[in-house]
């Protein structure tokens, strides 16, 4: 307060007018503060939705990237990370950490169960230490060194490079074994060479798109030699609630859809096991 303030508050007529002077003048800076603080608030919305909006521009890139990228491309992209992350366990899922033993102990398992148990059909009169035999899908190798105990030669391939380096880490010291990285939809990468007997399980379960597999049936037949046999596994049970874009669950096969594009790629399909189930298995025979 000046000299003249406390002057003029000493005449009574005065007076009122310094105190509304000074009323008026802490409004003003009251005022002054709430539109401070709002002109902040507002900077800092605007900054938010900037970020927001940058971010939505970025979601809307990668979805489009997305849409552009083919089926085989996702699966690739999908795969070299399970692979980084966790190869063994997206290989077989198991509810404790695989360890190098009981991963390949299960491949094993597997082999007695679907292979071994079944040489009969396999082997058609051969000598398995003579046979060439193709695997679809070998992932880190769990089924495909237990192969390599069996047969003569083994040729077996991966979308995922990342999986095949894995592969050809466990198995290298298998003489026997032969990978390929290959497109995820044909067997162009394998050599020009009779193949005596293709194998594929949880692996076309992992396929969205039944052209894709068809394809590969289609393909498997072009490098079997006549009377060999395709035995594999494909989805049979309901993925009706499972997006398109999913490269984890696959697409589901009825028996009829199957016995359709058996003949189409030219096979004769003798037997069928598990229709309506995970787990559907049938024998493909080259005639």
């Amino acid at each position: 307060m000046t000299r003249l303030d406390r002057l003029l508050l000493r005449i009574p007529r005065l007076r009122q007018i310094v105190l509304d002077r000074d009323s008026l003048a802490a409004h003003a800076a009251r005022l002054q503060g709430q539109l401070d603080e709002s002109l902040g608030r507002e900077e800092a919305l605007r900054r938010e939705l900037a970020a927001a909006e940058r971010e939505a521009a970025a979601h809307a890139g990668r979805l489009q990237h997305a849409s552009n990228q083919s089926v085989t491309e996702r699966m690739r992209a999908d795969w070299d990370v399970r692979a980084r992350t966790e190869g063994t366990y997206f290989i077989a899922t198991a509810s404790e950490p695989w360890t190098d033993e009981s991963f390949f102990a299960s491949g094993e398992e597997t082999a007695s169960h679907y292979i071994r148990s079944d040489m009969t059909n396999i082997c058609r009169g051969r000598d398995p230490r003579e046979m060439r035999v193709l695997e679809i899908g070998c992932g880190a190798g769990r089924i495909t060194k237990a192969l390599a105990r069996i047969f003569g030669e083994v040729h077996a391939v991966d979308i995922s490079p990342e999986m095949v380096r894995l592969a050809n880490h466990h198995l290298r010291e298998t003489a026997n074994v032969q990978l390929y990285v290959n497109s995820g939809a044909d067997l162009k990468v394998l050599p020009n060479l009779p193949f005596h007997f293709a194998f594929s399980f949880i692996v076309f379960q992992h396929i969205p798109d039944k052209g894709i597999i068809e394809n590969y049936i289609r393909e498997v037949h072009r490098v079997l030699a006549p009377g060999a046999l395709f035995k594999l596994q494909v989805e049979g049970g309901d993925t009706s609630n499972r997006a398109a874009s999913d490269t984890w669950h696959g697409a589901s096969f009825t028996e009829s859809e199957m016995r359709a594009i058996a003949e189409r790629c030219g096979f004769e399909l003798r037997y069928t096991e598990g229709a309506g189930t995970q787990y559907f298995w049938l024998w493909l025979f080259k005639p």
